[in-house]
């Protein structure tokens, strides 16, 4: 298992030191984003089953959720600016909407199952309780508790290679064997809050 050592890595700590290692993007690449949602975006996020939200407390702690649903749980509004996604009943943890609540910057990232590019969005958020909208999220027939509202500053298509590297949609190239499940998690991270490793002398 390797060791890491802060002392024995170069570290970067300037733009014009990852300028020295990375090229600056083509145009139509630096040039892509968009402050709105246009109509072919719009049917890829109404597509979208799965979708990622990133989220930051006051205190600069982040988190990443997924999302996801058997029915529709995007609606984007006809005003070009706007989206809202359900809330559904999950852990009962909450961090993100408690992150929500005091830094409204939120993160997205949409994906297609069998797509290999994605969809990513950054806006800012607000939490309802009740909204004439909330019936088009319904599930089986009951509308969520809550819900977000992101208004989008920042849309563009990101490309796919790391999805298609990954070989996310292709079953043939998924590790084999068994991976660890729920349980063994949660069991093997309860016992690191009591026994965490030790750092090597």
């Amino acid at each position: 298992m390797p060791s890491w050592n802060p002392a024995e890595a170069e570290h970067v700590t300037s733009a014009a030191q990852l300028r020295e290692i990375v090229e600056p993007p083509f145009p139509e690449i630096a040039e892509k984003v968009i402050s709105g949602i246009d109509g072919v975006s719009r049917r890829f996020i109404e597509e979208s089953r799965l979708f990622l939200v990133a989220t930051t407390g006051a205190d600069g702690r982040m988190d990443v959720s997924p999302r996801g649903d058997t029915a529709r749980s995007v609606v984007v509004f006809d005003d070009g600016k706007t989206l809202a996604y359900a809330e559904r009943p999950g852990n009962r943890r909450m961090d993100g909407l408690h992150n929500l609540l005091e830094n409204p910057q939120v993160g997205m990232l949409f994906m297609i199952p069998g797509v290999t590019h994605v969809l990513r969005v950054k806006g800012t958020a607000a939490i309802v309780r009740s909204a004439p909208f909330m019936a088009d999220l319904a599930l089986k027939g009951t509308p969520p508790e809550l819900a977000v509202v992101v208004t989008v500053e920042e849309l563009f298509v990101h490309c796919g290679r790391a999805l298609l590297k990954s070989g996310l949609w292709r079953p043939h190239t998924w590790p084999e064997g068994d991976h660890p499940g729920v349980m063994a998690l949660y069991e093997s991270q309860q016992a690191f809050k009591t026994d965490p490793p030790q750092p090597t002398p």
